[in-house]
């Protein structure tokens, strides 16, 4: 089973992924959590590229192609591997982030995205995605609370520095692929107290499993 979790920043899909990753344990599931960027060697250097403030004058199809370099290595490293296993894969971020970020927050045309994300991942797309939606003001007021508590302000802040205007276009960007695909996203309410963000994603994960004669120990 392929979940991803996807949202702007600051909509807690970390916290929400270390819960469940606990959750789905007791269920007798094992669960692998990755990331992107930074699932893999090479991912974790091109995340320093990628997210570091430092990194400016980035065109935009320089930034779209470095992070699908990422997602193909991520996918043939990680992704696959655990998935042909039988394991449950909890990825924070996948092709949707490209859709979003780059398509609308960057204005570059999102079929062309879905083509370069198709070749990138070789057709795997999630079984399920939980969109942590929540206002864009209180998620930068988090992620800048979260990096500066971690003291990576520089070192993962390029993303943060964007206009409100550009994380407004990213949220009604996935609000709008949510709405093309009611069948794979849960809309999961992230202004929510982390701990009702879990049972929203605990619900959903169960809710999708039914659906598919499937269920959890």
């Amino acid at each position: 089973m392929f979940i991803t979790f996807e949202g702007i920043e600051g909509a807690g899909k970390s916290t929400a992924i270390e819960f469940l990753v606990n959750y789905l344990q007791a269920h007798g599931y094992d669960p692998v959590t990755t990331r992107e960027p930074g699932g893999s060697a090479l991912g974790r250097r091109l995340r320093s590229l990628l997210l570091d403030v430092r990194t400016t004058g980035l065109a935009s199809r320089a930034e779209l192609f470095l992070f699908l370099a990422d997602r193909a290595q991520h996918v043939a490293e990680v992704i696959r591997p655990a998935l042909e296993a039988g394991q449950v894969v909890l990825c924070d971020r996948f092709t949707d982030s490209t859709l979003a970020y780059q398509g609308y927050g960057r204005g570059l045309d999102t079929e062309y995205l879905r083509s370069l994300n198709q070749a990138a991942t070789g057709g795997l797309q999630p079984e399920l995605t939980l969109l942590l939606d929540l206002p864009v003001r209180c998620g930068l007021e988090r992620a800048g609370e979260r990096n500066r508590a971690a003291g990576i302000a520089i070192a993962e802040g390029r993303f943060d520095s964007e206009s409100i205007d550009f994380h407004e276009r990213v949220r009604q960007g996935y609000r709008a692929l949510a709405d093309e695909e009611p069948e794979r996203f849960a809309i999961i309410d992230a202004a929510q107290p982390p701990e009702d963000v879990v049972l929203q994603c605990r619900s959903a994960i169960e809710a999708h499993l039914r659906r598919r004669g499937r269920g959890l120990d």
